[in-house]
Order: C-alpha cells, then sequence, then structure tokens
C-alpha cells in the first residue's frame, strides 16, 4: 500500500496544474501533426555534446510515439575530418563543399553509414524508439549525378560530391508510417553505383520536398534568423518575400543565405512549414513545434 502525504500533495499541486498546462499547450500542435511526416536535419553541437544528443533522440523518440512520422537526415562533417586526420589526408572545403576525392569518398561513407549513422539508430533504440539506419545507396533512395561548383566563374570539379537528381520517396514512406524512425545518411548513389557526398541540408530538403512533408526543421548551432547582423533578437516568423528582403539589404549573409534559399526552395515544392532551430538548446525540438512561441525562426509561403 503507498499512502499519498495530503497536505504535502496540496503543496505540490502549483507545479503539478502547470505541468497539465505545458501538456494541454501541446494538445493542437499533436492533433495537428498527427500522422504527419516531420524531416528533421540532425547537425552541429547537438551531434557533438552528450546531453544535447540525449535530449534530442527523446524528442524524437516522443514524436513517433503521438503519431508524428519523424525522419532523420544527419549530418558528420567533424567525424569525416577526424577519420581523415587518421589516415594524413588534408580536409579541403570549395564554395562550403569538402573536396571529395576516391579516398575521401570512401572515408566518408565508412563514417557517415557505419559509424554516425549507426550510432543514432543506436540511441534512438535505447530511447524506445525503433530506428533503422539508411543512405542513399539502399533502395535507391538518393539518386545523384557529379556536381561542379562555380569558381571565378567557371565549372570547377570537387571530385565524388552529388547533385541529387530522384529522390525514391516510397523507400522512406514504407518505413516512415510504418512503427519505424528512418536515419538517413546524406550519401548518394549514380548510375553507375558510384558512391557520393551530398551536404546534408540538401538531402534533408530533397527528402521533405518528395514526400511535402508538413515540417522542415533544421537544428543548427545558431538562434534562428536574426532581425540585424548586431542583434539578439531572432525573428519568430518570416516568409519568402522578406527573406528576399533581408538578403538584399545584407541582414541574412554568408553561410545563412544558401540554407534559407534551401528551405524556399523546400516550400516551393510543397513542404509546409521550414524552421530553423538552435540545437544547443535542451528539447529544441518540442519547444519549437508543441508551444506557442517556439524558439527559433518559422519560415512560410505567405
Amino acid at each position: 500500500m503507498k499512502v499519498l502525504d495530503y497536505k504535502q500533495g496540496i503543496l505540490n499541486m502549483d507545479g503539478l496544474i502547470k505541468k497539465a498546462g505545458i501538456l494541454i499547450e501541446a494538445l493542437p500542435y499533436i492533433q495537428k501533426l498527427y500522422g504527419k511526416t516531420v524531416v528533421i536535419k540532425y547537425g552541429g553541437n547537438a551531434m557533438i555534446n552528450e546531453d544535447l544528443k540525449n535530449s534530442v533522440m527523446e524528442d524524437i523518440t516522443l514524436l513517433k510515439y503521438v503519431g508524428v512520422n519523424p525522419i532523420i537526415v544527419h549530418g558528420g562533417g567533424p567525424d569525416i575530418t577526424k577519420a581523415l586526420q587518421t589516415y594524413n589526408v588534408e580536409s579541403k572545403f570549395i564554395n562550403g563543399l569538402r573536396v571529395t576525392d576516391a579516398q575521401t569518398i570512401e572515408v566518408a561513407q565508412m563514417v557517415l553509414v557505419g559509424k554516425t549513422n549507426k550510432e543514432i539508430v543506436s540511441r534512438l533504440n535505447c530511447k524506445g524508439g525503433k530506428a533503422i539506419g539508411l543512405c542513399g545507396i539502399d533502395g535507391g533512395l538518393i539518386e545523384c549525378e557529379k556536381y561542379k561548383t562555380v569558381v571565378d566563374g567557371e565549372e570547377t570539379d570537387i571530385g565524388y560530391v552529388g547533385k541529387i537528381t530522384n529522390i525514391n520517396s516510397k523507400v522512406l514512406q514504407h518505413i516512415a508510417q510504418d512503427e519505424y524512425i528512418p536515419v538517413v545518411a546524406p550519401i548518394g548513389v549514380g548510375k553507375d553505383g558510384q558512391s557520393y557526398n551530398i551536404n546534408a541540408d540538401t538531402v534533408a530538403g530533397a527528402i521533405a520536398s518528395a514526400l511535402k512533408a508538413e515540417k522542415l526543421m533544421l537544428l543548427t548551432d545558431v538562434p534562428g534568423i536574426k532581425t540585424s547582423g548586431d542583434s539578439d533578437d531572432v525573428i519568430f516568423e518570416i516568409n519568402k518575400d522578406e527573406i528576399y528582403e533581408l538578403i538584399d539589404t545584407g541582414v541574412i549573409n554568408g553561410g545563412m543565405i544558401p540554407k534559407v534559399l534551401g528551405c524556399i526552395e523546400a516550400l516551393d515544392a510543397g513542404v509546409n512549414r521550414v524552421h530553423i532551430i538552435d540545437g544547443r538548446i535542451p528539447h529544441c525540438i518540442l519547444l519549437e513545434i508543441f508551444t506557442n512561441t517556439g524558439i527559433g525562426t518559422m519560415i512560410t509561403n505567405k
């Protein structure tokens, strides 16, 4: 028999009621997202810090248990760089993309598919999820061709870096709409079977577009889109036209430009909402989509 101290229970009641209020606040968002697909690009500091790793895995597992269909696309640049260092191979980047020769693509595939992907799958499974690790080679999930970047007005070959030509969405639909959580490594495959390294943001956007996902969420190491370069104020909601205005005025600059343009491409392809959120905040996914205020920037069509 267990007995509750009634007086102590009364003292704790306010805290319990506040917890109930948090759950009720989440209710309409859970109802709206039930049965919908949410693509999450997992990267940045949330892949490095142990506490943040755990909170992200808990968030994703909870999403699945309340009826949302999360699909995870992960990066792994630091792991690749560290592995290359053991082979005394210097990492080179052009326009933000890793120059990927034959040895580098071999190491990148080994790290992303064999190490990083399986670690995420294992962590999700430990939280009670049923995760399945995939890469673009599996079932022809991510078909691609060689991508050439432009340097000083000329096309430049940067090796085995892929440009996505097709996403085999059926593979992901079958898995995500069942009881499983797909975890996708950003390795694509060419018509000749050659593997290609692809930017994880690009893969997440392409998958969200192919599936007409309800949401695309990008976990970053920034709070979101700021109102100006020297401000700490983060824009809560913004539409495509306003994004272009901020680019023209220089408020959005540097590495944030390709990220937001990728978000706009996803919206144009049918994704309902795109979120840029700070992966350094514990439980950032739940805070963004299950609370009234959110914690990052939501980008909409209008």
